[in-house]
């Protein structure tokens, strides 16, 4: 039934139909949430055995003879730094292992330019007035609240099937100087699962920014994260700014949050020589080191990149069905409807759906009411503001494939009253 053929009686009757079956749905006191990208309880199970890796003293030893209980080792010991530069691709020597969190590095790393300048600057960023990040959309919130608390503004540019506009990109760098960077998230995107294109790569990495100081934020979060078999192939950044002698523009990061343990993983930045001296020399004051000890665990349980690949494909396991659901409900519930948009990820944490221009902030409502809670429409874009309000992210991950039925059957129902009550005002 496409609403955009139906007369406005048919509408008004379709409409009273919906908001009797939203009622008898209200009634019933759901409590379900979809709002986070969330490893559920079975992801976790996997990686229980971490936990007893190391346990007696001669374990607690790195391959170099640190004593991985005591002080030291600023940037990470040695095995943990090999198994990510296999996954990354980047060499040993330009990888700093360090804490839980890349959210927290990346935000270090914007706070530290604010504070001291990257290489190549004339002055610390927080000295040179307005400072500007390009902001690919839709993207993840928290990114954009890095800039938001420290006064950075954000300029929004077109997230495509391939990846950023860089039509757009290359003609703001090139003419801004006061645009010091640009968030990225090459591989499964959040929200919409976009891979970037090698094409789209080597333009980043050949880049010509007005600033002498601008840097490339490239959050690998997803980077072995596939749903369905090997992770999809993509052109290195790292390399290909080498090639392009930008060697300094990328700063890389990527985390184990959603491989291991999301509050007890590994995080990593990958730069330059010139960039890792840089970082390291501002660090000495900050910390004598990350947890050594979660790094070795973190080494004796994977073993390698293959070790991480083989975890990674239990984790496909109990995300396929979850992800599967999602576009059973929407193909079933919203497709005949002709009144939203979805992608259709290989991999990553998360569904990105469009609805009507002007229903993103009406379906939240409907759905809080419900019981029912989802990420707070305008999150994937900066200062939450989505200038056509109408997309929402879904995270599929936390709940069982059973409360995300019910959960996803509820978004559709919501998603259908608030197009209908567009159509009607219009």
């Amino acid at each position: 039934m496409e609403y955009a053929k139906l007369s406005p009686a048919e509408l008004s009757s379709e409409l009273a139909s919906l908001r009797a079956k939203y009622d008898e749905l209200k009634s019933q006191g759901l409590k379900l949430n979809m709002s986070r990208g969330i490893p559920c309880r079975e992801q976790l199970d996997i990686t229980q055995t971490m936990l007893g890796v190391i346990s007696t003293p001669e374990e607690c030893i790195a391959e170099n003879g640190t004593d991985c209980r005591s002080y030291g080792v600023l940037d990470g010991i040695p095995e943990a730094k090999r198994i990510f530069s296999e996954i990354l691709n980047i060499p040993e020597a330009n990888i700093i292992v360090a804490g839980n969190s890349s959210l927290n590095i990346m935000y270090d790393a914007v706070a530290r330019a604010m504070l001291y300048g990257v290489v190549g600057s004339p002055a610390p960023w927080g000295k040179q007035g307005t400072i500007k990040f390009l902001c690919p959309v839709p993207g993840y919130d928290r990114h954009f609240s890095i800039c938001e608390s420290l006064g950075i503004e954000m300029i929004n540019v077109d997230l495509l099937d391939d990846g950023p506009d860089m039509d757009a990109v290359e003609a703001l760098v090139s003419s801004d100087a006061s645009i010091k960077g640009i968030w990225c998230v090459p591989k499964y995107s959040n929200p919409t699962g976009t891979v970037y294109s090698d094409e789209v790569v080597r333009r980043m990495a050949n880049l010509k920014p007005a600033a002498p100081d601008f840097r490339i934020f490239w959050d690998d979060a997803y980077i072995v994260h596939a749903l369905y078999g090997a992770p999809a192939k993509q052109a290195n950044l790292f390399e290909e700014a080498i090639k392009a002698g930008n060697e300094n523009m990328p700063f890389i990061f990527m985390s184990t949050s959603k491989i291991s343990f999301p509050g007890s993983g590994v995080a990593v930045l990958a730069a330059s020589d010139a960039n890792i001296a840089q970082i390291k020399s501002v660090m000495t004051m900050q910390t004598i080191g990350f947890d050594k000890l979660n790094q070795l665990r973190h080494v004796r349980f994977f073993g390698n990149a293959e070790g991480v690949l083989k975890h990674m494909d239990e984790h496909a396991k109990l995300l396929r069905p979850r992800f599967e659901a999602v576009q059973t409900v929407f193909e079933r519930d919203l497709a005949p409807a002709g009144i939203a948009s979805w992608t259709k990820p290989e991999g990553g944490y998360f569904v990105s759906l469009d609805t009507p221009d002007g229903c993103a902030k009406r379906v939240y409502t409907l759905m809080s009411e419900l019981g029912v809670t989802i990420t707070g429409a305008g999150a994937t874009f900066p200062y939450k503001k989505d200038p056509r309000d109408r997309n929402l992210r879904i995270a599929p991950s936390y709940p069982s494939v059973a409360d995300l039925t019910k959960a996803l059957e509820a978004l559709c129902l919501c998603v259908k009253i608030a197009a209908i009550e567009k159509m009607q005002a219009e």
